[in-house]
């Protein structure tokens, strides 16, 4: 081990919501959390108040001095190669310099980024679902539609850090446009918000509580509601189309799907796996896995504490 288990990763886990901070051992323990709401329509240098606050409150653990880098795992898009970020729900951030003002802040320690997806990848491979898989594709499926992959037992982030960026594939040529700017992407069809859209715009209705987004129209088709369970249908098989295209481009052996949509269970993947079985036909697809995510909330944490691990060679490595 370069480092030993010894050393921690400062993890900053950023996005529309909330900014969430955490110290990361090496057998990926959160010893301290920290956490602020996003300023999301504020100005730049109010958000990047809300990341010191977090990062203040780290550094001020009796533990910071074990601290050997920091990870940051952002809503993108991101930009690895110049360290900004320009996250679509953080209006205040485009090309905002994350990385140079994180490291004016932690005393110049090294700092690693990459996007939300890419992160929970990360921590899916280390500590979850995709562990000792050597390629694997792992989505989180929720407001949008995100991932990142694992090619040869590591983490693959591209140039960028957006590397598997599964949801603005495009599975519908003549589909609707994307806020991306292409058209028929899975994100269209397959994230929380348009699943609830699809359902509403084929005739469903919510129930008594009226709770009208993706999680009523999973408790609806549970109930065996047919408008409910073709919009989950509609969006496995947009999953199914581009998971089977990521198959066919670099030999994944599974995908780990988590994020909010996903808790709908078998609504949404048992359809997804009889979708794949008619999408991943060719003998090197055919034998795709399907399976949850297992890290939850914690993920963007861990995955990017894991991410900076393994750039920097911390902990052995991260995929240990």
């Amino acid at each position: 081990m370069h480092d030993g288990l010894a050393g921690l990763v400062a993890a900053l886990d950023i996005g529309g919501t909330k900014i969430a901070g955490a110290l990361v051992d090496g057998r990926g323990r959160l010893l301290l959390r920290a956490q602020r709401p996003t300023p999301a329509h504020a100005d730049g240098a109010t958000v990047m108040g809300a990341v010191a606050e977090v990062l203040d409150e780290l550094r001020r653990s009796a533990d910071w001095s074990r601290v050997r880098a920091a990870g940051i795992g952002s809503a993108g898009p991101v930009d690895a190669s110049t360290g900004t970020v320009s996250p679509v729900n953080v209006p205040g951030w485009r090309g905002f310099p994350l990385v140079a003002e994180v490291t004016r802040r932690i005393g110049g320690l090294p700092v690693v980024l990459v996007g939300d997806g890419v992160a929970m990848t990360a921590a899916e491979h280390w500590r979850g679902a995709a562990r000792g898989r050597a390629n694997a594709l792992c989505m989180v499926v929720s407001t949008g539609v995100g991932g990142g992959l694992v090619l040869g037992g590591r983490l693959h982030t591209g140039p960028t850090g957006n590397a598997g960026h599964i949801g603005h594939i495009s599975v519908d040529l003549d589909g609707d446009p994307c806020a991306c700017g292409g058209r028929g992407c899975v994100e269209r069809i397959a994230s929380g918000p348009h699943i609830a859209r699809r359902a509403r715009e084929s005739g469903w209705r919510p129930g008594p509580d009226g709770d009208a987004s993706a999680a009523g129209v999973a408790a609806a088709a549970r109930a065996g509601d047919p408008l409910a369970l073709a919009s989950f249908a509609r969006a496995a098989r947009a999953l199914a189309a581009g998971i089977a295209a990521t198959a066919t481009l670099v030999e994944i052996e599974v995908a780990v799907i988590g994020g909010g949509v996903a808790g709908a269970g078998d609504i949404l993947f048992a359809p997804l796996r009889e979708q794949l079985r008619e999408y991943a036909t060719l003998s090197f697809t055919a034998g795709i896995e399907v399976v949850p995510a297992r890290l939850g909330g914690d993920a963007g944490l861990v995955g990017a504490a894991a991410a900076a691990a393994e750039a920097l060679g911390l902990w052995g490595t991260a995929a240990s």
